[in-house]
């Protein structure tokens, strides 16, 4: 068990008691509240010199009383989709900003910072790029004009940038995208030097899945890492998006993960957090879940360069995970109804606050 296991198995089973009995914890309480002097994470983790998190996407932000929450208890904001290359250039050089440009404007309302996601995937590429068939000096210019005019447009309104997203396979060989295959492993080192050469301000990541603990694949992004620092290309940090499930185990070398990392002078930060239980959720779940989300929270403190926490949507509303992951759920610290569940009060209490 987790060194918070006890005392938040206690703190999230009352909570989990009042969720199931209809205790008032949703958007109109949590108005009330505001009020008073409760503080939202984003205060809480801003005392610890972090940021607080959660992505959003386009679709969403319809809903005003989901819209009022992001608004309120984040400070950094992530958009999930508006900025991958299959929204931002749908054909070769025509380039339409207007979905990330939304989610931007957002944040500079609500005083919130922007993360940039993502400039080089593998997924979600437009039909242009993967319908042919590329030489190597075709796509270094297609892949350069496209990380620099996006990272020139956004240029002073993103604090980081998902560069490189996803670049390996779960054993630590690269994963064979287009990019990998046409133009071998330095893509990304060139990616680097391009994004920073369009923004020489912005702090620049890789970012991907599955990396949390020690293992071949944060080896691989460990050994890379370590390489471009030697080399000088321009990276700052090391995303680690900390989608988990309960069944497969918490990542208990997490803090040591981190901690690597910040050895060789870059930041960390979670970037995509969610974590996911076979359905139906069952009060003894979101217990251990909370505990879960206590836990990395506590990780994230405990190393100084880890910067912040951010949650891939705060609430089950508008989370990913059932239509990728059929019979699983209930990932996020709000549920469909907006009502905070243990996860969340777990969160608060890893951050200081009660």
């Amino acid at each position: 068990m987790h060194k918070t296991a006890t005392r938040l198995r206690l703190a999230g089973a009352l909570a989990a008691a009042l969720m199931l009995g209809g205790i008032a914890t949703g958007p109109s309480a949590q108005a009330d509240e505001r009020h008073g002097k409760e503080r939202t994470l984003a205060d809480l983790a801003q005392r610890h010199g972090r940021y607080f998190g959660s992505a959003t996407d386009n679709p969403e932000l319809v809903d005003e009383p989901y819209k009022a929450l992001l608004g309120h208890e984040f400070d950094q904001i992530t958009p999930g989709n508006g900025m991958k290359w299959y929204a931002t250039e749908p054909e070769q050089g025509v380039f339409d900003f207007s979905k990330g440009d939304e989610i931007v404007n957002l944040a500079r309302a609500n005083r919130q910072k922007v993360r940039g996601h993502t400039l080089v995937w593998h997924s979600q590429l437009p039909d242009w790029l993967t319908s042919r068939e590329w030489t190597a000096p075709e796509l270094r210019a297609v892949l350069k004009k496209h990380i620099q005019t996006e990272v020139r447009h956004y240029r002073g309104k993103v604090f980081a940038w998902d560069v490189v997203n996803e670049a390996f396979n779960e054993d630590g060989t690269y994963r064979e995208s287009v990019f990998y295959k046409t133009l071998g492993p330095g893509y990304i080192a060139d990616a680097l030097r391009w994004a920073h050469q369009a923004d020489p301000r912005v702090k620049l990541y890789l970012n991907d899945y599955n990396i949390e603990g020690i293992g071949p694949k944060s080896d691989a992004y460990y050994k890379l890492a370590k390489e471009l620092k030697a080399e000088g290309v321009p990276l700052h940090g090391i995303g680690l998006q900390a989608h988990l499930a309960l069944q497969y185990g918490y990542p208990t070398t997490l803090e040591d993960n981190l901690r690597r990392f910040s050895r060789l002078g870059l930041d960390t930060a979670l970037t995509e957090v969610d974590i996911r239980m076979q359905l139906p959720a069952t009060e003894e779940k979101l217990v251990q879940q909370a505990e879960w989300y206590g836990d990395l929270t506590e990780a994230c403190l405990a190393v100084r360069r880890c910067v912040g926490i951010t949650l891939w949507d705060y609430t089950d509303r508008y989370s990913w995970i059932p239509d990728f992951f059929p019979g699983e759920g209930a990932a996020l610290p709000w549920d469909e109804e907006l009502r905070r569940k243990p996860a969340y009060f777990a969160l608060r209490e890893a951050l200081g606050g009660r």
